[in-house]
């Protein structure tokens, strides 16, 4: 009885042991270790790409946001019964892609994300017949993909046009009218931005040159030099765009 009593002791007591042992190894001693090396060797990174602006955090390099303007009060909307107008685009800053997913930021301290995931419906999903999406997005499926797309293709024509710059329908780049899988991307497409150029120079009270140059300054290539595309990261440009106004 003794002897069994004294077994199951010292079982318990190297169990306790090697809990203890374990829990100060994984639970103390190599987090900290990781977590020293990531701020270390990959500070930006480990603390989630910040980007600052005026010395205040706006927002992530990895996470899209969206430039709206503040919504009106319900007794000063124009839409009768909604409480809320619908949030509308600042034309004053470049747009990212389309998408639900977006925080919404006016290059400030305020930034909430909201939800990250893409549309699953095919690509297909609302064409006609003929394997086209109808022109008019009044005539396409409710709800369906192509009634998203072609909505967002005439938002984004009739938004960059200008008295002396007019947006032709084969103009409009895809990550102009659609959302990234993810639905959260910070970047878009060179030929996206500079589709906005005489729209932002114009809003801004800058000339064409100076914002087509932001641009170019802020297009970062293909990694390596042959993988992916070459991306404008949508923060950095307004940012930018910002200190260039301002000057």
């Amino acid at each position: 009885m003794n002897n069994s009593f004294g077994n199951a002791a010292r079982l318990i007591g190297a169990g306790l042991r090697a809990l203890l042992v374990l829990t100060l190894v994984t639970g103390v001693l190599y987090p900290l270790l990781v977590t020293g090396v990531a701020q270390g060797l990959f500070n930006d990174k480990a603390n989630g790409s910040e980007i600052k602006s005026d010395g205040k955090v706006v927002g992530s390099a990895l996470i899209g946001q969206t430039y709206y303007l503040p919504l009106k009060a319900a007794s000063d909307s124009t839409t009768g019964d909604d409480a809320e107008e619908a949030p509308r685009p600042d034309l004053k800053w470049f747009q990212p892609r389309p998408s639900n997913g977006l925080g919404s930021n006016s290059v400030n301290t305020q930034y909430s994300l909201i939800l990250s995931g893409a549309t699953n419906r095919s690509g297909d999903n609302g064409v006609g017949k003929d394997g086209k999406c109808p022109t008019d997005p009044t005539k396409a499926e409710e709800g369906s993909l192509c009634q998203q797309v072609v909505a967002a293709k005439d938002a984004v024509i009739a938004d960059n046009e200008t008295a002396t710059y007019k947006v032709k329908p084969s103009d409009v780049p895809a990550d102009a009218v659609t959302s990234s899988g993810s639905g959260l991307d910070p970047d878009i497409s060179p030929e996206y931005a500079k589709l906005q150029v005489h729209r932002v120079a114009e809003k801004n009270n800058l000339t064409v040159a100076q914002v087509d140059k932001l641009v170019d300054d802020h297009t970062d290539g293909r990694i390596l030099g042959f993988m992916g595309e070459p991306t404008v990261n949508v923060l950095k440009l307004n940012i930018a765009l910002k200190e260039l106004a301002k000057g």
